[in-house]
């Protein structure tokens, strides 16, 4: 089975979120939510500065990759 995408995992928080925020969730499940969320809010902050330091990057013409300067670009 594939690797959810940001996007899945986004969506997944979210909902458990709003289910969180109704309050009419029995505690057991509260808590499992809760960690649940906890988990993807992780991969989702992992998946962001991975990104990050993605963009942050640039391979000059002979391959050597260096820190993306936007005012000498």
């Amino acid at each position: 089975m594939a690797e959810p995408t940001f996007e899945d995992n986004l969506a997944q928080l979210e909902k458990i979120v709003a289910q969180l925020e109704q309050g009419d969730v029995p505690l057991e499940q509260a808590l499992a939510q809760f960690k649940t969320g906890v988990q993807l809010s992780q991969k989702l902050e992992t998946t962001l500065k991975d990104a990050e330091q993605a963009v942050t990057k640039e391979v000059t013409d002979d391959g050597a990759v260096k820190a993306f300067d936007p005012d000498h670009a």
